[in-house]
């Protein structure tokens, strides 16, 4: 006799079944993307991450079509990843990671600039783990954050991209689509958040979990 869900969890018969694919990734030393001269983007030409109403890109899940067919553009376009628009056309995140812009502004009483972090809301995207901690380590080093809408000219007007992930960690962002971003190299804001998340991670052991040795 074949049993089967037909989709329902009611007609579950056997309950959960939890398939586990182990796979090393060394990250120490051997990141995803280059960390240190960067990485260049396009922007996905015909998928947009879902809104909540369809298909909450906040819940982890296993429907990865979405990260599959971008990738796969940028691969073809000799790029590391694709810029997911939402369906009104602002920047939610990558196929793969979240995305950082450095602005810089004009200070009204003494005139000088100063850099500030915006990072898209997550209402189109899986706000990561690296994200919140960039966000709370450019507040403690007294950078100005910004969690808003963001355009796809404002990346491309950007002093400074980076995007951040699990595995990527903080990559710098040289070019999207064609076009340069900055002066076509790792930015300061990036290298000093870069230098504290590995301090962080390095020190507060309560943020991490030490990855077991693979022999």
């Amino acid at each position: 006799m074949i049993c089967t869900s037909h989709l329902s969890c009611l007609l579950s018969v056997y309950g959960t079944t939890l398939i586990i694919l182990p796979e090393f990734k060394p990250t120490e030393g051997a990141t995803t993307y280059d960390n240190s001269k960067g990485v260049k983007l396009i922007t996905a030409g015909t998928c947009r991450r879902s809104p909540p109403s369809t298909l909450d890109n906040k819940v982890h899940h296993n429907n990865m079509i979405q990260n599959i067919l971008p990738k796969i553009q940028s691969n073809l376009a000799g790029a590391a990843d694709s810029i997911m628009l939402d369906v009104e056309g602002f920047v939610a995140e990558t196929n793969a990671t979240n995305l950082f812009l450095v602005r810089r502004d004009r200070g009204e009483v003494d005139g000088k600039d100063f850099p500030v972090l915006v990072t898209p809301t997550g209402d189109h995207c899986l706000p990561g783990i690296t994200r919140d901690t960039v966000l709370i380590l450019a507040k403690e080093l007294g950078i100005k954050t910004e969690v808003k809408r963001v355009s796809l000219s404002e990346f491309y007007c950007a002093s400074e991209v980076f995007t951040t992930g699990t595995m990527g960690e903080l990559t710098p962002v040289i070019n999207i689509d064609g076009r340069q971003i900055g002066d076509a190299t790792r930015g300061v804001v990036t290298e000093q958040l870069q230098k504290a998340y590995k301090e962080a991670v390095a020190t507060r052991l309560h943020w991490s979990t030490e990855i077991p040795s693979f022999v």
